[in-house]
């Protein structure tokens, strides 16, 4: 489990300085990477199921 949660924190970080520097800068970091295709698109859904672990871990740790 501990891979997954690397990975996942590793996906929240590059989710929120991406959405960052779209507030700040209108400047989007991941597209700039990898274009704007198909693994864009992946990438985003990636961090979307990666927050939504990191709140399901958070809801499961809080009732403990």
């Amino acid at each position: 489990m501990k891979n997954i949660e690397l990975i996942a924190t590793i996906l929240l970080f590059v989710g929120g300085l991406n959405w960052g520097l779209v507030g700040i800068f209108n400047y989007n970091l991941v597209t700039t990477l990898m274009g704007d295709g198909t693994m864009t698109h992946v990438l985003y859904g990636l961090v979307g199921a990666a927050t939504i672990y990191h709140m399901m871990m958070h809801m499961k740790a809080k009732s403990a």
